[in-house]
């Protein structure tokens, strides 16, 4: 079973790495590339998505690392 979704998001001291509904930072990074970096790790050991914001708190990407169909049901090739 897929974990919870990771987020990176700015922070008041630079980028944070979350998990989806916790109120505390997993950890927080100088820059964003850092927190990119960590978060993947961490959405790869918990098999689910990663979720990078923008500067403004907006979705920017996302990238998924969990168990995915192969094509997405909702999608024809």
């Amino acid at each position: 079973m897929a974990g919870k979704n990771i987020h990176v998001v700015p922070h008041e001291e630079g980028w944070a790495v979350k998990k989806a509904g916790s109120k505390r930072a997993s950890k927080v990074c100088d820059t964003k590339k850092e927190a990119q970096q960590i978060g993947r790790k961490y959405a790869q050991e918990a098999k689910s998505e990663l979720v990078i914001h923008n500067k403004n708190g907006g979705i920017g990407t996302k990238n998924s690392y969990g168990n995915d169909p192969c094509p997405p049901k909702d999608k024809n090739r």
